[in-house]
């Protein structure tokens, strides 16, 4: 527990550099917008594909395959809950929130803290776990905010980097390919990057926040507390309930424990959702994480 709570501050202090740097003007949107790119395509699918770099294992394998099925089962039931939860709520705040019931902070914040407590093997689970999210994403969520499908958006979907680096390093791990030693070390190095970068963006993104609007209206605090308590709870009494323990347990865990995906405000002003309202749910949740997190990842 120790570990965990460490862990944690840690990612919380480098947060607070980001914020400082920001306010500094060290950082800028514009800055901000690149450093994301380079995570997005770079030093997270670079983590990712070093993470598979494993022998073959029948039960690393059957391991990953019950969590990506799981994670599909956990998704589906959370687009279908947070479709009826919110409808006493503004259509475009529900929308809002009906998004970040789906979809958590999974690749800034939920791979740091996986990777910072259970390193690579951590990571290979995470990656699996995370691959309906990463098509979802650009599919179901963008039916969230616009209400129809779009090719091009289930198109980005299957090109991610997320799942592209999956499918390269499912390659690597499945065939047992030895890669030269140079290459492995810039993959492990560059990926490295990936979570005091993440942390540097998210805290450089807060300090572009309006905070006193953001503790305004309650339906902000509604799609908190479903999306940092009442998830991860019910995620993990039910898990614990079957019997399930290990990586089966604690990945998905700490997946849903994440705060507001990063994305909620993008996907918001790209298919005509309220942005404004989406970056209140994002700041809030992502700063009341930091308490949520540890003391749910106590009751594992």
């Amino acid at each position: 527990m120790n570990v965990i709570v460490t862990q944690v501050m840690v990612l919380f202090l480098i947060m607070v550099v980001g914020y400082i740097s920001r306010k500094k003007g060290f950082l800028n949107k514009q800055v901000n917008r690149s450093l994301s790119e380079l995570l997005i395509n770079v030093t997270l699918p670079f983590m990712i594909i070093s993470s598979f770099n494993f022998n073959f294992s029948s039960d690393m394998l059957n391991i990953g395959v019950r969590l990506f099925l799981t994670s599909i089962i956990i998704h589906g039931v959370l687009f279908v809950l947070g479709r009826f939860i919110y409808k006493k709520f503004e259509e475009d705040e529900a929308k809002v929130l009906w998004f970040i019931t789906v979809f958590s902070n999974c690749g800034f914040m939920g791979y740091p803290v996986v990777e910072s407590i259970y390193g690579k093997i951590g990571m290979f689970y995470a990656a699996l776990f995370n691959i309906p999210f990463n098509v979802l994403m650009w599919t179901a969520g963008v039916f969230i905010f616009s209400g129809r499908g779009d090719k091009n958006s289930l198109k980005k979907a299957l090109l991610n980097p997320g799942i592209v680096s999956v499918l390269i390093g499912l390659m690597i791990f499945i065939f047992s390919i030895k890669l030269p030693l140079p290459i492995i070390k810039t993959l492990e190095l560059v990926g490295s990057m990936t979570t005091p970068l993440s942390m540097i963006i998210i805290g450089s993104t807060l300090a572009d926040a309006k905070v006193k609007s953001i503790f305004e209206g309650h339906s902000v605090y509604v799609g908190t507390v479903v999306r940092l308590i009442l998830i991860p709870l019910v995620v993990l009494f039910i898990l614990k309930g079957v019997g399930v323990k290990e990586f089966y347990l604690s990945i998905p865990v700490i997946i849903t424990s994440m705060p507001a995906a990063a994305n909620t405000v993008i996907m918001a002003e790209k298919y005509g959702g309220n942005s404004e309202y989406a970056s209140k749910v994002v700041f809030l949740s992502t700063i009341i994480s930091v308490i949520t997190i540890p003391l749910i990842l106590m009751l594992l």
